[in-house]
């Protein structure tokens, strides 16, 4: 665990969403370091299914050494964020950090959303983290460590984040677009800055996405509290970053990440909006136990528009995933980036340089240290034995940017795929 430096002490944080999971954890850890916590959330009484209210958090925060003032808040309520941000300038002088990660989701499509949901995500995700930034601004201006850290995602723009669940994905960007702009309009007095999980993340909410066995595929909130707790000791210059999690810990000196699994060796699932697409996060969900509430809807009745999600390729990679270990990963050390042509053309990455490895489509979330660019025709051929690397790299079927004797070590790979179908 990344190690509380004091660096906070007598600092004022709004967190909205603060009773429970990750708002709570971020808390706990300012609070460590004798920070004042307001917790703005709505729930006052005990839920039927969820943890936690304001009051029990606010005794936690006390008994971690911080002080607490409970508001019950409503974000989409004007007049409620007003009332708590007036309480807390009263109570503790002022406020020097706003966490927005108050949030509502619903993974579904267009024509399954009722309207009521989509006005629940925008008036939350969207307007309520614009709402709580307005208000809260004029006075970070007057503090002298300002920050807004809005737990969001990086603004990608792959339409395989947009055509499951429009209204979501709409309302969460909606969030990371407040960052690229209060970040620039406020350069210089305020840091403003976006921070995601790479992984999945153990939350009410992500229990009642993954169902029963989801958990052990999940890390603990505590990275995300760490994460949180390196962003906002830093400088207000240290602004408009869209940061992962693990990144920024590593930045931090943090080498051990098996301390923030539930289940520590366990394969952990990728978290939304990194590339790693949603129908393989259906099969990594299902492969290790876990019953996913929502499932992309199946290729058949997508649009027209060129995908190889659903077809032989997503069939390749579904057979890589088979044979993947940490022996495959010590003896390659490598990521590959496949960019494929023709009748299955897409985006796939294999990431065989950490844990025990991956594979998915889309843009590989870490640098890839060899792109290969072929027809996937061909693609299937070589996974399927019926054509060499090296033989389709010389006879221009395949062409390589980067190391190639990455291209070379994928032969045993292959290999080992095939005797896994004898």
């Amino acid at each position: 665990m990344l190690q509380n430096t004091g660096k906070l002490a007598g600092c004022t944080l709004f967190i909205t969403g603060a009773s429970r999971g990750i708002g709570k954890a971020i808390a706990l850890k300012a609070a460590r370091d004798g920070a004042n916590i307001v917790i703005a959330a709505k729930t006052a009484e005990p839920h039927p299914k969820l943890p936690g209210t304001i009051y029990t958090a606010a005794q936690e925060v006390e008994a971690a050494g911080g002080k607490a003032l409970a508001c019950v808040v409503d974000i989409r309520d004007e007049q409620q964020i007003e009332d708590a941000v007036q309480k807390a300038v009263d109570k503790f002088g002022g406020i020097d950090i706003l966490v927005n990660n108050a949030s509502a989701i619903s993974l579904t499509g267009t024509l399954e959303t009722p309207l009521k949901k989509v006005d629940l995500m925008l008036g939350i995700n969207l307007r309520g983290t614009y709402l709580t930034s307005k208000l809260v601004i004029p006075h970070l201006l007057k503090s002298r460590s300002p920050h807004i850290l809005n737990l969001s995602p990086p603004l990608n723009l792959n339409p395989v984040w947009f055509k499951n669940h429009t209204a979501y994905t709409m309302a969460k960007y909606g969030m990371s677009m407040c960052v690229l702009g209060m970040a620039e309009e406020f350069r210089g007095q305020i840091a403003v800055n976006a921070l995601w999980p790479k992984t999945a993340i153990q939350t009410a909410a992500m229990d009642m996405l993954g169902g029963e066995g989801i958990s052990k595929q999940c890390r603990t909130s505590d990275i995300m509290a760490d994460a949180a707790y390196a962003v906002l000791t830093r400088p207000k210059d240290y602004t408009g970053h869209f940061l992962i999690d693990e990144d920024i810990l590593k930045e931090q000196g943090v080498q051990d990440f098996e301390q923030y699994a539930v289940q520590p060796g366990h394969p952990l699932l990728p978290d939304f909006f990194l590339d790693e697409a949603p129908e393989n996060l259906v099969g990594q969900m299902e492969q290790h136990g876990a019953t996913p509430a929502f499932k992309p809807p199946s290729s058949s009745s997508s649009s027209a528009r060129p995908s190889s999600s659903g077809g032989p390729i997503e069939g390749t990679f579904t057979a890589i995933r088979g044979v993947l270990s940490e022996d495959v990963v010590k003896s390659t050390q490598g990521i590959y980036q496949f960019d494929l042509s023709g009748e299955h053309e897409g985006l796939w990455f294999l990431d065989l340089k950490s844990g025990s490895g991956r594979a998915g489509q889309g843009q590989s979330p870490v640098k890839a240290d060899v792109v290969m660019t072929m027809d996937s025709g061909d693609f299937s051929k070589m996974f399927a034995g019926k054509l060499k690397p090296t033989l389709a790299f010389m006879s221009g079927k395949l062409r390589i940017k980067g190391d190639m004797t990455l291209a070379l070590k994928l032969e045993k790979l292959m290999s080992r795929m095939n005797k896994a179908k004898l």
